[in-house]
């Protein structure tokens, strides 16, 4: 028995060692990624197109909320290289809820942008005087601000269970019970995420109803394939990186939390790189868009 104890013991020292290199190794290749993404995407948002449209408001704010994961990747790099977290409780606090913002605020400005096109799309004249910037400026300043008044109460929630769990060594790894303690934010958080997964799931087939019914062939070829790549891509980033973590936190499954977590990270090196060029693409043809959107109608 002394053995079996001794193998099994080793056997999941050697397994918990390589799930740290992983998801080191995993965060390390998002930093490095997107960092220059995401700081080039929004100085080129800045400096090129001046956010003069409410498209380039809600994609600057989408950049802005990918670069503060990033930011916050080094520490995570550094506990899972060497196990250990020397910054304290407040340093832990104030990265693990850079992490769960980015998901948070990610979810809500994908669906502002999918929600622009569509007003675009579907309600071109109805709607010019909603997507201006100083509307879409409003409405991005609510979100972080909302964002940060959550915060306070669940950051101090956070290092309560910290302290009560004496996990102030362990700061992403905490023990069952802590783990059961935590649930509340991961239902607020799913509840977020799901209801967004809703109205991209309706934005798009409204776009897509609307293109194949009221746009000309050649309008139909040439402004479906940027307007709609938006939405699969919208849809994409809920399904593939969102609703897992969101799910297995809600759920407790510790043993897919790690991974689940990983993966959510890589949607900040992927936003600049398919929304940035695709919504550039689409800015740069938004007013024919417009105009045949409505020359179409009044045929």
């Amino acid at each position: 028995s002394y053995f079996n104890t001794y193998f099994n013991t080793i056997s999941k020292t050697d397994c918990v060692n390589a799930v740290y290199t992983a998801s080191a190794a995993v965060y390390g290749c998002v930093m490095v990624l997107g960092l220059p993404l995401n700081a080039v995407s929004l100085w080129v948002l800045l400096r090129r197109h001046g956010l003069k449209s409410s498209s380039d408001v809600f994609m600057s704010h989408l950049a802005l909320s990918d670069l503060l994961l990033v930011l916050s990747l080094p520490t995570r790099v550094y506990f899972y290289t060497t196990g250990t977290w020397p910054l304290g409780i407040q340093a832990c606090t104030a990265t693990t809820m850079l992490f769960r913002n980015n998901i948070r605020s990610s979810a809500v400005f994908i669906t502002f942008i999918g929600l622009d096109r569509l007003l675009a799309v579907v309600y071109p004249l109805r709607t010019r005087h909603i997507r201006t910037t100083t509307n879409a400026w409003k409405a991005c300043v609510f979100i972080w601000v909302l964002i940060v008044v959550v915060n306070i109460p669940e950051a101090l929630y956070f290092i309560s269970q910290m302290k009560s769990c004496n996990a102030t060594d362990k700061c992403f790894e905490f023990t069952q019970e802590c783990a059961l303690n935590v649930q509340i934010a991961g239902y607020v958080q799913f509840g977020l995420v799901f209801a967004m997964l809703g109205v991209n799931v309706v934005s798009t087939a409204m776009v897509s109803w609307t293109l194949h019914r009221h746009l000309s062939d050649a309008a139909r070829v040439n402004n479906k394939m940027n307007v709609m790549l938006i939405f699969t891509i919208n849809l994409l980033m809920f399904i593939v990186f969102f609703l897992p973590s969101s799910i297995v936190v809600t759920l407790s499954i510790r043993k897919a939390i790690m991974p689940m977590f990983c993966l959510a990270s890589i949607n900040c090196c992927l936003d600049p790189l398919l929304y940035y060029f695709s919504l550039d693409a689409f800015w740069k043809k938004k007013e024919r868009c417009d105009v045949e959107v409505s020359l179409a109608r009044s045929d």
